[in-house]
């Protein structure tokens, strides 16, 4: 399957369960889970989880596949780790990149986005879940209870260096003055929601013009403004997939989907563009961890929130 392919398939899909969420009024988005073990795709061979657009790639074949495993892996590596894929399984496509100086490919599914030196190639390769082989080990993993899982969400966000507020009844980032508000944490039904929606705005607190430097000036409506909360939307699911937190659907969030129904219509390579953009919040947010410890806790003191920053929720 050629890679343009695999952009429209799963962008299609994307837009089916957005309108499938809106018109049943759960606002469910097909990168919502719940705590499920197919939350973070891990590669079986390697150990490694997957990153970005191919953690939508596999989420939504888990989703549509009813796959209870979060284990991947290509044909032959089932078989070098002794398992067996089952006859007439259907492989799910994923697309890795890799830097060529060579000539041009011309096969089926490498696809090309850039000339000269050093260009950059998709290429695809199709992997099986964990529930589609036989015969594999099982691999035991350490499930940390939920107190735990709090305590390391809480030391993961503390220590991004990420200034927090308190006060008033939503979510938001204010980029003029560099800060995230929330409303108190008693106002949330329980600790795990309020990191979820912590991790949301610090998605957008990466944004900023000496962080990824990537627009925050879009006005409610605007297209660059539902680019951003896609981008935050994708990052938290990543963030939380990682730090095991369940990440569900906020209805407050209802007024972006016909923004993001209209980005994805008009470009199949726009959840492409966000899911490459979340990843790249996330390992920012994960790079500060060991800055942050090197150079303190101090606080720098900032002013009063002011009522004409422009709110990201």
């Amino acid at each position: 399957m050629q890679t343009n392919q695999i952009y429209k398939r799963v962008t299609q899909q994307i837009i089916d369960a957005i309108e499938a969420g809106a018109g049943a009024a759960s606002y469910c988005m097909p990168w919502h889970n719940w705590g499920q073990s197919t939350a973070l795709p891990t590669n079986i061979a390697t150990g490694r989880a997957y990153r970005g657009f191919n953690v939508l790639l596999l989420w939504a074949a888990a989703e549509a596949q009813g796959y209870s495993s979060g284990r991947w892996a290509t044909y032959r590596q089932w078989t070098a780790a002794g398992a067996q894929v089952r006859k007439g399984a259907k492989a799910t496509p994923i697309i890795f990149w890799k830097t060529s100086t060579g000539a041009p490919s011309c096969a089926d599914d490498d696809e090309d986005t850039s000339t000269g030196p050093g260009r950059l190639i998709a290429r695809c390769y199709s992997v099986f879940n964990g529930d589609q082989v036989e015969g594999a080990e099982p691999q035991p993993q350490r499930v940390l209870d939920e107190t735990e899982t709090l305590t390391a969400a809480a030391q993961f966000i503390g220590r991004t260096g990420a200034q927090i507020r308190h006060g008033g009844d939503r979510a938001y980032y204010a980029p003029s003055i560099d800060q995230i508000w929330l409303p108190q944490h008693a106002q949330f039904r329980d600790s795990e929601s309020y990191y979820a929606v912590l991790a949301h705005e610090l998605v957008h607190w990466t944004g900023s013009q000496h962080r990824l430097n990537r627009p925050l000036d879009g006005r409610f409506g605007d297209a660059d403004y539902a680019f951003e909360e896609l981008i935050a939307e994708l990052g938290a699911a990543f963030l939380a997939a990682h730090l095991g937190l369940s990440l569900e659907p906020r209805p407050d969030h209802a007024v972006y989907l016909a923004s993001w129904l209209k980005v994805l219509k008009s470009d199949p390579k726009a959840i492409l563009s966000a899911a490459a953009k979340a990843q790249q919040a996330v390992d920012f947010l994960s790079q500060r961890l060991c800055q942050f410890e090197q150079a303190g806790n101090g606080r720098v003191p900032v002013p009063a929130l002011q009522a004409a920053d422009v709110l990201l929720r």
